[in-house]
């Protein structure tokens, strides 16, 4: 099976690569990859003769092997094309689009990311006062993706400072993604509640 995530919200696309394929996977690079590359990596058996697991980067930046893709749509393999950029127009995605899946997450045009780290940081030291500045934008946003962006946010601040709070914002926030998904509780009040329990962290 064959699957196309593209894209600029790279943290959903990696989320939903990773649920395709699990965590443990081949990696590779387009430009390292040559045209007799593919039979092994679309039809070729791994050591113990198990499914493969793999992931290509950027596939159709090499556009002569990008167009072989067609020809191994019955591979018996998962295999998750992460593409930064894809041409939705080129002759080779028009085929490709009715065959396979293709996934595309993206960022919201309109969003202020400055807002975003305001509301995170807020939402530190002052739950109740970031869930009123969300209640000035949350109405032309979408919530997966507003999520998304404060994961975002949590694993820059993680890097900053890798403190107990911080960690926990992470583990909570992986668990509102799944709950996002899941519960049927109204998205954004799923997301208030993170935000009105992140100060009470330690």
């Amino acid at each position: 099976m064959i699957k196309i995530f593209t894209g600029d919200d790279r943290i959903r696309a990696k989320k939903a690569i990773t649920e395709f394929l699990g965590d443990n996977y081949e990696l590779f690079d387009a430009i390292s990859l040559e045209s007799s590359d593919l039979a092994n990596l679309f039809l070729g058996t791994s050591l113990f003769g198990v499914e493969r697991k793999i992931l290509i980067r950027d596939l159709s930046e090499n556009k002569p092997i990008f167009e072989k893709v067609i020809d191994y749509l019955n591979t018996p393999h998962k295999i998750a094309l992460f593409e930064t950029k894809l041409d939705k127009r080129s002759s080779v995605v028009k085929q490709l689009k009715d065959k396979i899946e293709i996934h595309e997450y993206t960022l919201p045009k309109n969003l202020d990311y400055r807002l975003i780290f305001d509301i995170y940081k807020t939402a530190k030291v002052d739950g109740k006062k970031a869930v009123a500045m969300l209640e000035k934008i949350k109405i032309n946003e979408d919530p997966i993706s507003f999520a998304g962006l404060l994961n975002s946010q949590a694993i820059k601040d993680f890097a900053a400072k890798p403190g107990a709070k911080e960690k926990k914002a992470l583990k909570e926030l992986s668990r509102l993604d799944l709950n996002l998904k899941s519960s049927k509780l109204e998205p954004w009040l799923l997301i208030e509640s993170f935000l009105l329990q992140l100060s009470s962290w330690r």
